[in-house]
């Protein structure tokens, strides 16, 4: 694929990803307002509304909020595997010299937020929550930076993207170890048996959609049934879609260009109407100075930052890695604020790290959207800084 066909597909991404962060931060304003107001109790009650699966003699009982947090945010893991699997095979992670960077820059960004909450929580039972300050919101952090405009050069915009994937993956990685509680070994290996059966469809070049779509359904279905989060079949069946080079028209990026706009305009908005949906209770002031509220808040808003331009710093001091054309450290502490911005991977950790205790779920959400618009006005700011140094987005 060339440079200039590279660049315009991130371009097309971005300006997605743009326009989704706002209508994200748009959403998320509404639904705090309604929660805090006269309409609150029917509101709240409304996203915990039954609405039944019915399988022959399977009954599963979610919510309508579950239905988002479960089913529909399986699209958004899908489009996220989808995003990963490009950056490997033609993106900024393609090749180990542009990848090495990010890829340092993202594990900085994950170990230090959480050895931050994992100091103030050890021992404790909102030690699960460890997992919640490593995330990065693609979406929210891209859309505070596009508010930025032309001070910010595209190979910083380029930078936060794939730090953001691999962080995206990392996540993932935590929600399948850490937060599956038991197990259907049965149910497992037929999830393992259908997954094979999807890569071995991907090896002998089936190309067709309707040859993996379904089956991601069943995949979604077995892992539900096996006790592992059931949105981790998005992942897996993103890896499973074939994506070829130098193939016009292949599955996968068909499937991701048509994933961006539901995505970005309605599963995601969804998300933060029914997520963010907290009444504020009166002790709210003193919930976000809680142990595991604090290992929330310093773990974005000062583990990410330092964890991602310390990382960066190590990778250029011992020669594995270098800075790209147009970045400087006040533009690297800035990223690394926006970094801060948890968000939707954050939040979806809350609700699994506490699923038993709709109190921590809460303080845990009120922390996470709190830290999120700090980091992003932080960051707003630090970037903002400094004369115009793009010529063209």
């Amino acid at each position: 694929m060339s440079k200039v066909s590279n660049t315009g597909l991130f371009q097309q991404f971005f300006n997605s990803e743009k326009a989704g962060g706002l209508i994200l931060i748009t959403c998320t304003a509404i639904s705090l307002i309604i929660a805090n107001s006269s309409l609150a109790d029917a509101f709240i009650h409304f996203w915990h509304t039954p609405a039944f699966l019915q399988i022959g003699n399977l009954r599963i009982p979610f919510l309508i909020e579950e239905w988002i947090n479960d089913g529909l945010m399986t699209v958004f893991f899908l489009m996220v595997g989808l995003e990963i699997e490009r950056e490997l095979y033609t993106g900024e992670l393609s090749s180990v010299k542009n990848a090495i960077l990010p890829i340092l820059a993202a594990i900085g960004g994950m170990i230090v937020p959480a050895l931050i909450h994992f100091i103030f929580n050890h021992g404790k039972p909102e030690q699960a929550g460890i997992g919640i300050p490593m995330a990065t919101d693609i979406a929210f952090s891209l859309g505070v930076l596009s508010l930025i405009g032309k001070r910010i050069p595209l190979s910083l915009k380029i930078f936060l993207t794939a730090l953001a994937i691999i962080d995206d993956l990392g996540a993932i990685i935590i929600i399948a170890i850490f937060y599956t509680e038991t197990f259907s070994f049965y149910f497992l290996g037929l999830a393992l048996v259908l997954m094979l059966i999807l890569i071995l469809l991907n090896r002998r070049n089936v190309y067709s959609l309707w040859a993996y779509l379904p089956a991601g359904i069943l995949l979604w279905y077995l892992l539900y049934r096996s006790g592992v989060h059931p949105t981790l079949s998005g992942v897996l069946l993103a890896f499973a879609i074939p994506f070829r080079k130098n193939k016009e028209k292949q599955p996968s990026s068909v499937l991701q260009h048509a994933l961006h706009r539901p995505v970005n305009f309605i599963i995601i908005p969804l998300f933060a109407l029914a997520n963010t949906a907290i009444h504020l209770p009166v002790t709210w002031k003193s919930e976000i100075f809680s142990t595991n509220s604090l290992g929330i808040e310093l773990g974005l808003i000062l583990g990410k930052p330092a964890g991602i331009v310390g990382f960066t710093l190590l990778g250029i001091a011992l020669g594995i890695a270098k800075l790209p054309e147009g970045i400087n450290s006040r533009k690297l502490i800035g990223m690394g604020m926006l970094a801060g911005i948890g968000f939707t991977m954050s939040i979806f950790i809350s609700n699994l790290a506490f699923d038993s205790n709709p109190e921590l779920i809460q303080s845990s959400k009120v922390a996470v959207l709190a830290t999120s618009l700090f980091a992003a006005i932080l960051g707003w700011m630090i970037l903002k800084m400094g004369p115009n140094e793009e010529k063209q987005l």
